[in-house]
């Protein structure tokens, strides 16, 4: 098939693009950095150098793809700590962007790459724009046939942790606990994408995306004894407390606020409501293996 990549070579990206290489696809990745042309055609995938904010250019990509492969990068917008930055904007402007371009391109499958907290616009945080770039996407004509993938938290979020790891010898968030939430390898989600892709389409479709469930408490457990520090703590402290410390450390206001409000969510596990009731197999890419990843570069 001939298969078009949003998001360049990312953490799902650039395992995506190797594995539908290698699975005999024809592959154009849309980059937005020139200097990226060479590491996306040394992959044997074609390179497309433009922005996700120019939907002539999207449409002139996606012209006579079989499937393309939507993703909205939060670094690609802005920096979180840019104080100016829209993200609700960017978010709404990217969603109306694609949609313009496959309307105008005729693809019929499209991969979206959508997240936890997806299912509603409130109560989640800052994940509400991916509820609503869903809502944008279920705009396009019936005959064109979506698959919304939701993974759940990445473990590669795990290394904004490290800083505080270092300097204060915990996890510091505001929940912890218990109570299993779950984590997902970029690795499961790009191998789950690609067997999608080779599935068939039909309607709307929602797959939610998980490598395992551990708690807090687990995950301090795991990430301590990979390290060297077999009695690192998760530490929780007030909402109010985390929402001070990011402001502190320069932070955009509403993704800070955004981040608390989703931690909240994770905590009375409501966060977590329709992900339950649709419980998906879990990848191949456990926390212990993560682990020994993390501690590689937290002890460089």
């Amino acid at each position: 098939m001939n298969i078009v990549i949003t998001g360049s070579l990312g953490n799902i990206g650039k395992p995506l693009t190797q594995e539908l290489v290698q699975k005999g696809h024809t592959v154009t990745v849309i980059s937005r950095k020139e200097e990226r042309k060479k590491e996306i055609e040394a992959i044997g995938a074609k390179a497309a150098i433009g922005t996700m904010q120019d939907a002539d250019f999207l449409a002139a990509t996606f012209k006579g793809a079989d499937i393309v492969y939507l993703m909205e990068s939060w670094e690609g917008m802005a920096s979180i700590f840019d104080k100016d930055a829209d993200f609700i904007g960017a978010f709404n402007s990217i969603g109306n962007n694609y949609k313009q371009a496959v309307e105008q391109s005729g693809v019929k499958r499209i991969v979206h790459l959508s997240s936890i907290g997806a299912h509603t616009n409130k109560g989640t945080g800052s994940l509400f724009l991916h509820n609503t770039v869903e809502n944008i996407l279920k705009q396009l004509p019936g005959d064109v046939a979506i698959k919304f993938m939701r993974p759940v938290s990445f473990y590669t979020n795990i290394f904004r942790y490290m800083e505080t790891i270092r300097n204060q010898g915990a996890i510091i968030q505001s929940y912890g606990g218990d109570q299993k939430e779950p984590w997902v390898s970029p690795l499961d989600i790009a191998a789950a994408v690609a067997a999608e892709m080779e599935k068939p389409f039909s309607g709307r479709t929602i797959h939610y995306l998980a490598s395992e469930e551990v708690s807090p408490n687990e995950v301090a457990k795991i990430i301590g004894e990979a390290i060297g520090k077999p009695d690192l703590k998760w530490l929780v402290i007030p909402g109010e407390q985390m929402l001070d410390h990011m402001l502190a450390a320069g932070m955009n206001e509403w993704i800070a606020k955004g981040l608390v409000e989703m931690q909240a969510a994770q905590g009375s596990g409501s966060l977590y409501d329709d992900y339950y009731q649709n419980r998906p197999v879990m990848g191949k890419v456990k926390l212990v293996d993560f682990a020994k990843e993390f501690a590689l570069i937290y002890h460089q």
